[in-house]
């Protein structure tokens, strides 16, 4: 990764998302106790649509708490212009966003800035997400099918100004849940092992004695649990003695939105 050129500046944070019920959605986004990283998101709701962002912007909280402030305004101001109105091209005007998005990025940091990002535009009517997945952020999907990875990760934002992305759509069920976590969750460690995807898996699927049925709130909670139990560390390891190297924590951040059944 090129080193940043300037420093942002320092001061600003991010404001609280608030998302008020939504007809036919449950989405809800939550970090671990813990942050020491950039983990940032946001959601707003433009009536028919709710457009929504995870991102893991490279930096200590202090580094990027500022860049995130800027890049929040641009994306409540940019979305609410481009996807605001009826008969909007969802697919251009997400496209759009993904780039307005980039360049505020790159220009709140002073330069490169390594920020895996997760954009998406759900339509709340059709029940279907429009979404750039830029960095490769795990996303994992569960319908009727079963579960599975998202495809289509292309190139994370803050590296190229003049750089295009191509959202990718999916069709949300009743019931359909998405899941999305970002790196510190995935590289979670338990000895030599990761937390992986093979272990979000079970969490769409419910296989846990009285988990939520369609809660997107008790999924990101179970998750952020999950990951935090696996990486505690055994009484006999060497990160317990006197000598012994202080694993460093990361941001553990996850998102849930599940498509609610019509009663």
């Amino acid at each position: 990764m090129s080193s940043e050129v300037g420093s942002p500046a320092v001061g600003r944070t991010p404001r609280r998302m608030e998302l008020e019920q939504l007809q036919g959605l449950d989405l809800h986004a939550q970090y671990d106790s813990v942050r020491t990283g950039g983990d940032f998101f946001d959601a707003i709701n433009l009536g028919s649509h709710v457009i929504f962002l995870l991102a893991d912007i490279a930096g200590t909280k202090e580094e990027t708490q500022s860049i995130a402030a800027e890049v929040q305004d641009t994306f409540r101001r940019r979305g609410t212009e481009l996807l605001g109105m009826e008969g909007t091209n969802v697919m251009d005007a997400t496209a759009m966003l993904v780039q307005a998005i980039n360049h505020e990025l790159l220009r709140a940091a002073h330069g490169v800035r390594f920020a895996p990002t997760f954009i998406g535009c759900y339509d709340l009517a059709l029940g279907i997400l429009a979404y750039v997945n830029a960095g490769g952020m795990t996303a994992v999907f569960h319908d009727s099918e079963g579960a599975r990875v998202l495809p289509s990760a292309s190139v994370p934002l803050g590296l190229f100004t003049h750089l295009t992305h191509e959202p990718v759509m999916q069709a949300f069920e009743p019931g359909a849940k998405l899941l999305m976590v970002t790196k510190g969750v995935m590289e979670t460690r338990h000895g030599r092992t990761h937390f992986g995807v093979e272990r979000l898996i079970p969490l769409l699927e419910q296989t846990a004695p009285g988990f939520a049925t369609e809660s997107a709130t008790e999924l990101c909670r179970a998750t952020l649990r999950a990951a935090s139990e696996f990486r505690q560390i055994p009484w006999y390891s060497l990160q317990k003695l006197p000598f012994g190297k202080e694993a460093e924590d990361e941001d553990l951040t996850a998102l849930a939105m599940v498509r609610r059944r019509v009663s």
